[in-house]
């Protein structure tokens, strides 16, 4: 199955089917015995259930009452608890039916569960929506339209609404001069102006097909050098903003889509079981086979294996038997692998993407009148810890060496010894790392992750990989100047082999500028397809010396070339045929020059998930991209964990170290 196929096809694949030689009075009645007496037959119950389509347990329903004059859903109910039961009677349902039923327990009571809304209005078809619609008035005696208005409100609202009229064009056609009005009309009313036309972005994603979606995408990258999604991201916010990420990412691939709702469903402590449940069971007739083959591209995992981690008992058993097969058993790749590898390299060396940094210089500023008001709010007995905030967090790294003078000369003392003697413990490292320059605070990190017992490997590959040649060079000097030692003469003491030589290269600050020459990205993707098919012990060096030396627009060209030569992925071949901190080095390198901000992103996300926080990886991210493009890192952190950077800071810090953390947040998405 090709690229093209997985987005386009309209004959998908599911997992359950019809059971040859059907009878639903037996069946009934098998369910009837299962039920009967103390305690219940529950793998007799969920084999049965798993092994019928939909249309089939429907009828089998109705034998049931016509057989034993009760409700099979309502006994059903009586018999089972938990997950289970939710999983087993959700199955019952028709298509439709529960469809209806996620919407209305995502509107009801207080609280509006928003992502349920967007899952299933973004992902259904017009006739799915005109039937869940139905199902809607025929349960609950209300217009779903009107429910939904009721707990909703502004872009958000109106986007759901035109989703709802289950009227989006479905011809194949595609008229040109449309595609490219539709690219114009998207461009002028989001990043041409200033502010955002909201409308034409509802007008255009809510109306148009599918295939013309898919080439206005397609020409507005080529246009404008960016992706629409990363349009949404920089003018869009809040459910409005997930709501056209889920349209986009629908448009271009319903399974993918799934793929990374799921994915989002069981990552992580606990379980999104009500969104696992509703997947799996709405696909498990249409689609499941393309969603697994997607969730294994992307998360190398199959999602088979993922839910036996993540669940257990019979609410494991009954989801692995919607799910059909463990795709971990067929082999390394899927065939698709490359050429959804190549699109997505192809996407990033065309696209540029518009840097957004959080924290700006401040208008009015008096370095002289800062220096005094610290001064004030440390004098005497206690500290003001909110004065101080205030100022160093609103104000320019810039700004903030003027203040640093400015305490100097006014004052005739340090600032930065006073702040250490007034501050303690994430606060105190959190604010001095703000009034450090760039290339103190870089040295300072590279210092910290070197000194003491044993070597924090992930911050020195995560500096050295996102840091520009002229950061590195300033970063080398301070180090020298602060330490009385080279920076590289300390990362050779601290480490040693391919991992070494890897640092050892990319301290040196000369990785080449400029952008790809193609004949020579051909040469460089042949080199690394050669040595990885010899499978060389020189892989290593091989690797180092490409990708530690070229420019990032050309690594983007050497890595789409050999996807072309090999059928393989750079990233996959990285985990496959290396380990360790080289492993991690290169993985970090890739990731970096594939989309920096989602590489950043991650490592916030590691830094705070599970017990006790990485306070020193997530200070040196905070400070370091306040004013680069934490509001980019704050969009890929919101898309690819399902929650926000704010949020994520809000529960896992405290007192005045997070509330200056989310000064430099920027904002909540």
């Amino acid at each position: 199955m090709t690229l093209q196929q997985i987005q386009m096809t309209t004959v998908f694949r599911g997992t359950i089917t019809d059971a040859p030689d059907f009878d639903a009075s037996a069946d009934a009645e098998t369910l009837y015995n299962a039920m009967k007496g103390i305690g219940s037959d529950k793998e007799a119950i969920l084999d049965l259930v798993t092994s019928r389509s939909n249309a089939q347990r429907h009828e089998i329903v109705a034998a049931y009452k016509s057989s034993f004059g009760q409700d099979l859903i309502e006994d059903l109910k009586y018999e089972l608890t938990g997950k289970f039961e939710r999983l087993i009677v959700s199955l019952m349902r028709t298509p439709p039916y529960h469809d209806a039923k996620e919407i209305h327990d995502a509107v009801k009571g207080t609280g509006t569960d928003e992502k349920c809304l967007i899952e299933i209005l973004a992902s259904r078809n017009n006739q799915q929506i005109q039937d869940m619609v139905a199902a809607y008035r025929d349960a609950y005696g209300r217009e779903m339209e009107e429910d939904i208005v009721a707990d909703t409100s502004g872009h958000f609202k109106k986007m759901l609404v035109v989703l709802l009229q289950g009227t989006r064009d479905e011809s194949e056609d595609v008229d040109t001069e449309l595609v490219a009005e539709d690219v114009q009309d998207l461009y002028a009313a989001g990043e041409e102006q200033w502010g955002t036309e909201e409308a034409k972005f509802i007008m255009i994603l809510g109306n148009r097909s599918m295939p013309h979606l898919r080439q206005v995408f397609d020409e507005y990258e080529k246009a404008y050098e960016t992706t629409i999604e990363n349009s949404i991201k920089s003018e869009l916010s809040g459910d409005f903003e997930r709501l056209m990420l889920a349209v986009v990412q629908c448009i271009r691939s319903v399974p993918m889509f799934f793929a990374r709702r799921l994915y989002k469903s069981m990552k992580g402590l606990g379980t999104a079981d009500n969104t696992l449940i509703r997947i799996m069971i709405c696909r498990s007739e249409i689609d499941i086979l393309d969603i697994r083959e997607c969730f294994r591209l992307r998360y190398e995992k199959s999602l088979y294996n993922m839910i036996k981690d993540d669940t257990s008992g019979d609410y494991k058993r009954t989801l692995l038997n919607l799910c059909g097969g463990d795709d971990d058993l067929a082999g390394e790749f899927f065939p698709e692998a490359a050429q959804m590898a190549y699109k997505m390299w192809e996407v990033s060396a065309t696209i540029k993407v518009k840097l957004r940094p959080t924290v700006r210089p401040a208008s009015g500023f008096d370095p002289a009148a800062d220096a005094q008001a610290l001064r004030k709010a440390m004098k005497g007995f206690g500290t003001d810890e909110d004065a101080i905030i205030d100022i160093v967090a609103n104000r320019s790294n810039d700004q903030r060496q003027e203040i640093r003078q400015a305490f100097k000369s006014l004052l005739g003392r340090d600032l930065m010894k006073d702040l250490k003697s007034e501050l303690s413990k994430n606060l105190e490292r959190l604010i001095i790392g703000l009034m450090l320059t760039p290339a103190e605070f870089d040295a300072k990190m590279m210092r910290k992750a070197m000194e003491g017992v044993g070597t924090d490997e992930h911050a020195l590959i995560e500096i050295l990989v996102t840091r520009s040649n002229e950061q590195i060079q300033a970063m080398n000097e301070a180090y020298l100047r602060g330490y009385k030692k080279t920076l590289e003469d300390a990362i050779q003491s601290e480490t040693s082999g391919h991992f070494c030589r890897i640092l050892t290269s990319l301290v040196q600050g000369a990785r080449e500028d400029g952008p790809a020459d193609m004949d020579r990205a051909d040469s460089d993707a042949e080199e690394l397809a050669e040595v990885c098919n010899a499978g060389s012990d020189d892989i290593e060096i091989k690797f180092m010396s490409i990708l530690c030396t070229r420019s990032f627009p050309h690594l983007c060209k050497v890595f789409q070339e050999f996807v072309r030569k090999t059928n393989k992925d750079i990233e996959q071949i990285i985990k496959k045929e290396m380990s360790g901190d080289v492993k991690n080095a290169f993985y970090a390198i890739v990731c970096s020059v594939k989309n920096q901000p989602s590489y950043l992103a991650d490592r916030l996300y590691k830094a705070m998930k599970g017990l006790g926080t990485d306070d020193r990886a997530l200070i040196r991210i905070m400070v370091s991209r306040s004013e680069v493009d934490l509001f980019n890192i704050r969009k890929e952190f919101k898309e690819t964990h399902d929650a926000s950077l704010h949020e994520f800071i809000q529960s896992d810090t405290s007192g005045d170290y997070r509330k200056t953390l989310l000064i430099l947040c920027g904002g909540e998405d």
